[in-house]
């Protein structure tokens, strides 16, 4: 059976020992063989911008928030909610390379999955 891991980081530079927190978990997560989402949302949706002053997110005796999104993107899937991304001004080809940008349903449906847990930070 897969294992599935819905991770949701509503926080960024508002937040930062939460943002890491669900970074790490999800990115850990990931590495362990989980199938991850990372939903960035909020000033979260700052990290899938390449480039962006929130990236450099970095914490004492933790993983920069750049490196955590990366590697979960490099083994899952991160998506922006799209309401967020909009109120930012954050648009498709501002993201990453294989960052999404989609809405509430598909989270919904992510996390509403027979083999799949979520987690909100």
């Amino acid at each position: 059976m897969t294992r599935r891991l819905v991770v949701k980081c509503t926080w960024g530079q508002d937040g930062p020992e939460r943002c890491n927190q669900a970074l790490t978990v999800a990115s850990v997560a990931a590495a362990s063989g989980v199938a991850v989402s990372l939903w960035l949302t909020g000033e979260g949706a700052w990290l899938a911008v390449p480039g962006s002053a929130h990236r450099d997110l970095a914490l004492p005796e933790a993983t920069p928030a750049a490196e955590l999104v990366d590697a979960v993107l490099a083994l899952g899937t991160v998506t922006v909610c799209s309401q967020c991304a909009a109120r930012r001004g954050i648009a498709e080809d501002d993201v990453a390379p294989g960052v999404r940008i989609a809405g509430s349903a598909l989270f919904v449906e992510e996390s509403l999955a027979d083999d799949a847990r979520a987690l909100v930070y």
